[in-house]
């Protein structure tokens, strides 16, 4: 039974008619099939095959009308001087029918011409665009931006996945930069943002209904207060789709990952007694480590390693092993891991390089193929290894690392990776798992982040990222996650130098930055500007309560710390509370006449330990404030330490009363501040020595994923 709507099957008639014609292109008349079929309004309009049509279609029409070249061979029209606008009579029009046949002919000279569209002119509005690309990391996307020539100069576009909801929509509408020209300027009518909205939902849904419809372009869009029109559709066409890529339920997956992250037994194929080799530092961190499940060592010349019985060969290992860890040459590994398979071992760890990231695309190919044989889940090739400090797991040969905690890290970069490491032994700080992801042959982010998001251990989860393998499957699980725990990533390839690299790095290819950019702000995402911003992120965000509101107040020992707190918190997107009269008098009774109150709150840096501690008793009590920014500045008067001690048991006392609010502080200072800020981290508060700056952005990634969460 076909359940295929009508006008479903309005379009596949069109777009099967231009395929079968080996097309790429839908023509002016089939793009205004397309169009009403989805009630994506556009201007009345008809072929004309000689100049009398024309007149007469214009004389039917109304004038003035537009005239545009029809060609399946002529894409851009106004390049080929196929379109004259604004005709108001007869004789214009057949002025302009004959300019346009000849420009054609001398641009193109074998094209083929259908004739020439007669359409109505679009009443007047502000331009935009409105259009679908189909990317190669998350499939559809629907864009918006400025239309006509501007989105080319000014490159004014945002993106989400198609099909986009109406709160995706109206989302958009407030994403770009020139937002304020939507809303009416200089006594302008703002244009109809429901229309708007609606016509973004309708286009994405057209090109998520057809995958072999490429590219929808609408530009421009006439966007008025009575309504929206589009003056020029472009729908481009692909006859090929992409292979589909195996999936796995979530079930399948949380199976397959706690046998990955909470073994009972693991098999290190290519284990060695002599040190310096891979196999060696593999096996001594798990010994070492204290892993209290069972360690088999596969190497076919050695009978006992490290003190443990060796094997010839994984089939020979007595039970079933959860993971095995590959420490040999590549060009081995597929022979080992059919055993694998056939031994029913859930889980390869493939510690190995010399695959895709060396242009060894076959051998990748045909390892993913064995996985896929047998059911066995590939975490890499060309990886550090593994870390799960709960269950006392060092699956590396790099150095250990065993303080538990609730930070999950994963990065595809070894180097990365043991940045990660060496900033959570700096930094103190306990993670749950750090796990390298390589080249990603079959594992990868949207793997972990549905183990994580379901693991009560982590609450927080941070990925370095160069590409994803499948953005779409990425932003489901980011989606299922973020209500839980932030998610933050930072993602390379930002700039075109930074996406060739990170190409080159793991066989990656980089996305477009700005449609990684939105996307991941839609799925929930915190996206870090940098690697330090990453770490930080994940070290705070647990940290940090949860804000009630939007009420942000800065205390502060310094006015020039003060001014630069401001300025950061206007540049996380916060917001800086308007003291109302009463608690500005509140506030001044415990400051000096020189200091200042508003907001900055600014007692001075003479003050004594006693006025620091009942300001920021007063901004904890008062239910209107949500947040605290604190700007230290170290005196003699009141000695970092002193601050610390009072501002840690301060806020300790209100917790202990319930009344939880994110604190955090800037300490500007001798080297004393940074024992300070250590110990207020410790307990509650993130501060930070000799910025400004980071404490504010931590503040502002916290706000993010409230926001996100739904929970503001």
């Amino acid at each position: 039974m076909d359940t295929t709507e009508p006008h479903q099957r309005a379009v596949r008639a069109v777009l099967d008619a231009a395929l079968a014609e080996g097309r790429t292109a839908l023509t002016a008349p089939e793009g205004k099939a397309v169009t009403d079929a989805y009630g994506i309004p556009t201007p009345a309009e008809a072929l004309a095959e000689d100049v009398d049509e024309a007149v007469a279609l214009a004389d039917r029409i109304g004038f003035p009308v537009a005239l545009k070249i029809v060609s399946p061979d002529v894409l851009n029209k106004t390049d080929a001087g196929g379109v004259r606008i604004g005709l108001a009579s007869a004789a214009e029009v057949r002025g302009a029918f004959t300019a346009i046949i000849t420009n054609v002919k001398a641009y193109a000279p074998e094209a083929r011409i259908l004739g020439v569209q007669v359409q109505q002119m679009v009443p007047a509005g502000t331009e935009v665009l409105i259009g679908t690309v189909t990317d190669p990391t998350f499939g559809k996307i629907v864009a918006f931006g400025l239309g006509g020539v501007l989105v080319e100069v000014l490159k004014d576009v945002t993106f989400r996945l198609a099909p986009a909801t109406r709160d995706d929509a109206l989302s958009m509408l407030d994403g770009i930069r020139a937002a304020e020209v939507l809303r009416g300027v200089r006594g302008g009518a703002a244009a109809d943002r429901e229309a708007l909205a609606g016509l973004v939902v309708k286009v994405s849904r057209l090109a998520a209904d057809f995958p072999e419809i490429a590219e929808v372009d609408l530009n421009p869009v006439f966007a008025s207060a009575n309504g929206v029109m589009a003056a020029d559709v472009r729908i481009l066409l692909s006859a090929g789709a992409p292979a589909p890529r195996r999936t796995y339920t979530r079930e399948e997956i949380l199976v397959s990952m706690r046998r990955l992250m909470q073994p009972h037994s693991v098999a290190v194929i290519g284990a060695s007694a002599e040190q310096g080799k891979i196999g060696n530092s593999v096996m001594r961190n798990l010994v070492d480590g204290g892993f209290p499940g069972e360690i088999h060592p596969v190497n076919t010349k050695a009978d006992d390693i490290l003190g443990r019985k060796a094997y010839k060969s994984v089939m020979d290992v007595p039970g079933e092993p959860d993971v095995a860890i590959f420490a040999i040459p590549a060009e081995f590994v597929p022979a080992a891991l059919e055993e694998v398979g056939r031994k029913g071992i859930p889980n390869a760890v493939l510690i190995p390089s010399g695959f895709a990231e060396t242009g060894e695309h076959e051998l990748q190919d045909r390892i993913v193929a064995i996985g896929e044989e047998y059911g066995v889940r590939l975490l890499g090739p060309n990886i550090y290894g593994y870390y799960s400090t709960w269950h006392d797991l060092c699956a590396t040969f790099c150095t250990p690392y065993d303080v538990k905690g609730g930070v999950a890290l994963t990065s595809q970069s070894g180097g990365i990776g043991m940045a990660i490491l060496g900033f959570a032994r700096s930094t103190r700080t306990g993670v749950s798992a750090i796990v390298g992801l390589g080249n990603k042959s079959d594992l990868d982010e949207d793997d972990l982040l549905t183990w994580f998001g379901a693991d009560p251990r982590t609450e927080c989860i941070a990925m370095h990222l160069e590409d994803l393998k499948d953005g779409r499957a990425f932003v489901e699980a980011a989606r299922a996650t973020v209500p839980k725990k932030p998610v933050v990533v930072l993602k390379a390839g930002r700039t075109a130098a930074g996406a060739k690299a990170a190409g080159s790095h793991t066989g990656a290819l980089a996305g477009d930055d700005a449609v990684y950019d939105d996307i991941l702000r839609q799925a929930g995402v915190i996206r870090a500007p940098g690697l330090n911003e990453m770490l930080e992120y994940a070290r705070a965000l647990p940290v940090l309560p949860t804000p009630r509101g939007e009420n942000v107040v800065i205390i502060t020992g310094a006015g020039g710390s003060g001014v630069l707190l401001s300025d950061a918190v206007v540049d996380n997107g916060l917001s800086l509370m308007e003291i109302p009269p009463d608690l500005d008098k509140a506030f001044r009774a415990f400051i000096p006449p020189f200091g200042a109150a508003g907001n900055p709150v600014d007692i001075t840096g003479g003050e004594p330990p006693a006025t620091y501690e009942a300001t920021i008793r007063l901004g904890l009590e008062d239910p209107r404030i949500d947040a605290l920014v604190l700007g230290y500045w170290h005196t003699i008067v009141t000695p970092p330490m002193a601050f610390a001690e009072l501002t840690a048991r301060v806020v300790a006392e209100f917790a202990d009363r319930g009344i939880r609010k994110p604190v955090v502080a800037s300490l500007a200072g001798d080297v004393e501040v940074e024992e300070a800020c250590q110990y207020l981290f410790e307990r509650g508060v993130v501060a930070y020595p000799y910025t400004t700056e980071k404490p504010v952005a931590v503040l502002g990634a916290k706000y993010r994923w409230a926001k996100a969460a739904g929970l503001l």
